[in-house]
């Protein structure tokens, strides 16, 4: 999906923050997505090895859960993982139920390369903001987020 020209775009739609946020995410989420296809990645890679870097080796349901990934895109994603042997998948040792997936050395190497691809697209998408408005950014942003993330939930919604 294309995002709309900003001078195409209605004036009352145009200044909706809402809207702008979407045709932010959009243009940061194709940013972000090609940026790792380089590096023959997806951004669920990333959430991943960066997940088990920071945590450690984990169940797969605890690792969707500390990733916000969905179970079934997280199995789908290990197994792209491990058969690239960037993660190894062994049986829990209290659990035979289930499996432990550990980050290798190769995924900790893939994670820099990530992490390197992330900053340069972090880069072009602010590029037009000073350091200082970059950071006032990323404050409002999280106290968005934050406010919203404490929100109950409607069900009729």
């Amino acid at each position: 999906m294309q995002s709309v020209p900003q001078k195409d775009t209605p004036a009352q739609l145009a200044g909706l923050p809402s809207w702008l946020l979407t045709q932010t995410a959009r243009h940061a989420h194709r940013l972000v997505s090609d940026g790792f296809a380089d590096v023959g990645s997806r951004g669920y890679h990333y959430r991943l090895l960066l997940t088990l870097h920071e945590f450690g080796p984990t169940s797969q349901a605890d690792l969707g859960r500390r990733s916000g990934i969905h179970l079934s895109d997280v199995v789908a994603a290990v197994n792209d993982l491990a058969d690239r042997q960037l993660v190894e998948r062994s049986p829990d040792p209290t659990d035979r139920r289930r499996n432990v997936i550990t980050i290798t050395p190769a995924g900790r190497r893939q994670l820099r390369r990530l992490e390197q691809r992330l900053a340069r697209v972090q880069e072009d998408l602010l590029a037009p903001l000073a350091p200082d408005e970059r950071d006032q950014l990323g404050r409002l942003l999280t106290r968005l987020l934050d406010h919203h993330d404490r929100q109950p939930t409607n069900p009729e919604n």
